[in-house]
């Protein structure tokens, strides 16, 4: 038997290590300790339960376990046999108390590639890696494949890269392989940077030799004698772990010279990024790992004839990486039939916002929003109505309900007015303003814009502008209209992708919630009360008993009113901070 405890990074916040201690513990006290195996592993998924604690072979899952429970764990499930029912999932749709992992919503539609290890084995142990089939593709690729051999499998497989562009892994390599030179380089673009996005730190902190398994292959395929892992800085348990697996592959002839004594030489280092998103572009990534001004410069040439040190590079993203071992072991037929007639495979997306099982999930493409949302991620918290979902990251779009059944691949994002971007699925509901919404995501533009070219310097900086004239009530028709045209001469003016898609979430929002926009510029109202300045506070007489709580609370002194009689707020004082709304017990505040 084992118990397996979760080791990603929120679970590792939420003392997962002292319930790993307290298991051991535990387990030595009652004589235990030889029978039973207790194994760190990667994220389960279920990022908003963590931590996290699996009970195998019985597959009985227990959430928002603390340190002080692993005694009754032991106890009761180990030595008597009976569930810690407080501990099980419960379903937030059917809100029925489920045990087993393979009767959860939230994993029955999952087909887990990528994911394929994280949370089954413990990712500091490159044994436990080997024994789930690590560098058996690589010893595969090496003794029974040529190079061209190999890509020819990675294009028929229909593999598309996973970091938003979804351009041909395959004929990616395939462009690196011809161009010959004395040195090549592999680069694997671990910079993720998206807000809710956490879909490839996962994977290097779950599953790190499927990564440098993947990077040897590209390596011998593209005749290259080097790989680096591009991740940044802010992903410490991710580096850790990267730099353990790689010593590990060093030790047991994974990496270095002469790999598996086939004479191919392939090793791999660690570079650091200090959280620029516009280094996810890979041009501007390279220049940042030559110690460069992270700016991206203008293709052709592309990376693979002219990349780092002006040699032929080859860059894949973290999930892209994941995907390659398995097609070499079960063939370009097999990951093929998997997804759309365009989009193969899988694609793993980090559910957050107003989500229920809020985490990371792995799905077919071709899965629709609407299984996604409401099977899989659970529905909307509290039972509120969805509005919308922003796919993509600041560079996507939001889809609303006609989206619903929609069925997510790159194609169909890109008709949306969305894109897949890395895979980042932030969930709104009725609450969310998509003006504040698409001024959030473009803040974030523009925050980290390289300034390189002036579209994107200055135009995203005046729509900025604009959108906070409108969100405060200044706004008039006419901006809607100067808001369209701008975003469409940024997207076709600037130099880079993050140029390009960073008028998407205006774009986007202008085109499904165009009357949100005009309510925010004729009747200077925010519909979902989120505009601060738009706002209003209102007590409506009929429901005030005259408590005087709203008064006590108000840091302004705005609310006036006798014990025991209606009360009244000041709109010329309030300063919209909510805190009446919050202490009154008889819904007499409203915002209007």
């Amino acid at each position: 038997m084992q118990l397996l405890v979760c080791g990603g990074t929120g679970c590792n916040d939420l003392q997962s290590e002292a319930i790993l201690d307290n298991l051991r513990l535990e387990l030595e006290a009652n004589a235990l300790e030889n029978d039973i195996q207790v194994i760190k592993t990667g994220c389960f998924g279920l990022c908003k339960l963590g931590p996290i604690v699996k009970v195998m072979p019985d597959e009985i899952i227990y959430t928002k376990v603390n340190p002080d429970d692993a005694r009754e764990i032991v106890t009761e499930h180990i030595m008597k046999g009976r569930k810690v029912e407080r501990l099980l999932f419960t379903d937030p749709i059917t809100k029925k108390t489920i045990s087993k992992a393979g009767e959860m919503n939230v994993y029955k539609k999952q087909l887990r590639i990528v994911l394929r290890n994280c949370g089954v084995i413990d990712p500091e142990n490159i044994e436990e890696a080997i024994a789930h089939d690590a560098y058996k593709a690589l010893g595969k690729v090496l003794t029974e494949m040529s190079p061209e051999g190999a890509i020819k499998i990675i294009k028929d497989s229909g593999l598309r890269g996973r970091g938003g562009g979804g351009f041909s892994t395959g004929l990616k390599w395939e462009i690196a392989f011809k161009n010959k030179s004395d040195e090549k380089y592999v680069v694997c673009n671990a910079d993720e940077g998206d807000p809710g996005a956490f879909m490839d730190r996962s994977v290097l902190e779950g599953d790190p030799h499927s990564v440098l398994e993947a990077m040897a292959i590209c390596g011998y395929c593209i005749e290259a004698g080097k790989g680096l892992i591009y991740i940044r800085a802010e992903y410490p348990l991710a580096v850790a772990r990267l730099k353990t697996a790689i010593k590990q592959a060093r030790e047991y002839g994974l990496l270095g010279n002469n790999i598996m004594g086939t004479g191919f030489n392939f090793d791999i280092e660690i570079r650091y990024g200090a959280g620029a998103f516009v280094c996810g572009e890979e041009t501007a990534l390279i220049h940042s790992m030559e110690g460069l001004r992270g700016e991206p410069t203008v293709k052709p040439p592309f990376p693979a004839e002219s990349g780092y040190r002006g040699k032929p590079t080859n860059v894949n993203n973290v999930e892209t990486f994941a995907c390659i071992s398995p097609i070499i072991l079960k063939g370009a037929e097999w990951f093929s039939s998997i997804g759309t007639q365009k989009s193969k495979g899988t694609k793993v997306f980090a559910l957050a916002g107003k989500i229920n099982n809020v985490g990371l999930i792995e799905v077919p493409m071709g899965t629709t929003l609407r299984e996604v949302i409401f099977e899989i991620g659970g529905g909307i918290q509290y039972g509120k109505k969805f509005k919308a979902a922003q796919t993509g990251g600041p560079s996507g779009g939001c889809l609303t309900e006609k989206h619903l059944d929609l069925p997510l691949d790159f194609d169909n994002l890109i008709a949306a007015g969305s894109m897949m971007g890395s895979g980042g699925l932030i969930v709104m509901d009725e609450d969310d303003c998509m003006v504040s919404v698409a001024k959030y995501f473009l803040d974030f533009t523009v925050e980290e814009s390289c300034g390189k070219c002036a579209p994107c310097r200055i135009g995203n900086k005046r729509l900025h502008e604009l959108l906070e004239h409108i969100t405060k009530g200044k706004g008039t028709m006419a901006d809607l209209d100067r808001l369209r045209n701008m975003s469409l001469v940024i997207k076709d003016t600037s130099l880079c992708g993050l140029g390009q898609s960073s008028p998407n979430p205006v774009l986007s929002t202008l085109d499904n919630f165009h009357d949100e926009y005009v309510a925010h510029v004729t009747t200077k109202k925010c519909p979902a009360g989120k505009c601060r300045d738009l706002m209003e506070y209102f007590i409506i007489s009929a429901n005030c008993v005259g408590c005087t709580a709203c008064a006590r609370v108000c840091p302004v002194n705005a609310i006036t009113g006798e014990r025991k009689e209606p009360h009244l707020i000041n709109p010329s004082i309030c300063i919209k901070c909510g805190a009446c709304m919050e202490k009154c017990k008889f819904d007499a505040i409203i915002i209007q």
